[in-house]
């Protein structure tokens, strides 16, 4: 059976393509996007839209080429259809609407955050994991229990993509801001080995309620210190503070918070299995941290390739099949969006 997957729940519009007839590796026979990326500033939900629209058809020849496929070939149409941006998923499902009913498709609507930790256990060895679900809008520690995945703690207020973006802008850098902030973080590293005493850990606050966290108030603390190094270097003054120092130091204290509440999760379900997903996690210090937390306690860490950590529409097609083949189809009436549906409100059929 072959299901075609759409993701566009922000600022990334794509048509993945799976055969679960094919071996476990290679079920995945298409994975296309196309991103929203800007030099300065961040997303517009409203433009974001409008690329997904100008981008969709091209995104869909290169699948259905990829895959050697025609859209008569393919069985079952996904769509991701919560949570997300109301402008972005609207597209998507209007397109999924459209393909199913000139085609004659059955249709499903799936749970973006379920999809990524799905596509974590068909690509990993990954079993009964703890997810780390680390993205935009999105900060869960999440597990499976009772026929639902479970959300076991949780980012109080903004989700910690979004925290390193709207820093990242602070700075005057693109979007998405990861990469950059990733990439000074590194060189303040590099630049300061640790037979230097210099100091390159500027002291943040740190956030962490029981297994929930948030990011306010250190993106607030940031801000005054991004505004102090500014006005320093406007008057030719010196000044502790710089773009390096100041990533690293961000990356160090909210990393620091997330692998303490995934340890914490860990140990409050008993599981012995820690999977990463969502683009935060194609951090390589957040996967570091992370591994020697789950070597001290004697568990295993899975980390997919990045192309699916990132918004993708390999893990829509994916979750989508598994949940059709557990007899979920929605009526072309009901294929709504639904932006706010939260992880744990969604009913696991297919485990």
């Amino acid at each position: 059976m072959i299901c075609l997957g759409i993701e566009s729940t922000a600022h990334t519009f794509g048509i993945g393509i799976v055969d679960d007839k094919l071996p476990k590796e290679k079920k995945i026979i298409a994975n296309v996007k196309d991103s929203v990326t800007t030099k300065t500033g961040g997303i517009i939900p409203a433009k974001a839209a409008d690329h997904h629209v100008d981008v969709c058809d091209a995104v869909l020849r290169n699948a259905l080429a990829k895959a050697n496929l025609k859209l008569e070939d393919v069985d079952v149409i996904a769509y991701s259809q919560s949570p997300g941006i109301g402008h972005c998923l609207r597209i998507g499902a209007m397109f999924a609407r459209i393909i199913s009913l000139k085609y004659n498709k059955p249709l499903v609507g799936v749970n973006h955050c379920i999809a990524h930790l799905e596509i974590g256990r068909l690509v990993t060895e990954a079993k009964d994991p703890v997810l780390l679900y680390l993205s935009g809008a999105n900060t869960q520690v999440i597990a499976y229990e009772g026929k639902k995945y479970r959300i076991f703690g949780e980012t109080l207020d903004i989700g910690i993509g979004n925290f390193i973006d709207t820093f990242a802008r602070e700075l005057g850098l693109g979007f998405p801001g990861g990469p950059m902030v990733e990439k000074l973080a590194k060189a303040e590293v590099e630049n300061n080995p640790k037979e230097n005493k210099t100091p390159h850990y500027i002291e943040l606050p740190y956030c962490v309620k029981g297994m929930d966290v948030n990011f306010g108030g250190i993106l607030t603390n940031l801000k005054h210190k991004i505004k102090k190094m500014n006005e320093a270097r406007e008057k030719a003054h010196h000044t502790p503070f710089t773009h390096e120092t100041l990533c690293y130091s961000a990356q160090e204290t909210v990393f620091a918070m997330m692998v303490e509440v995934a340890e914490r999760a860990l140990a409050h379900c008993d599981k012995k299995e820690l999977l990463l997903g969502g683009g935060v996690a194609c951090n390589k210090r957040l996967q570091e941290m992370c591994d020697k937390m789950c070597k001290a306690r004697g568990a295993k860490m899975f980390v997919p390739a990045n192309e699916f950590l990132i918004d993708n529409a390999a893990m829509i097609a994916w979750l989508g099949l598994l949940q059709y083949k557990a007899g979920d189809k929605l009526k072309i009436e009901d294929a709504g969006i639904k932006p706010y549906l939260r992880t744990d409100d969604i009913e696991v059929t297919w485990r």
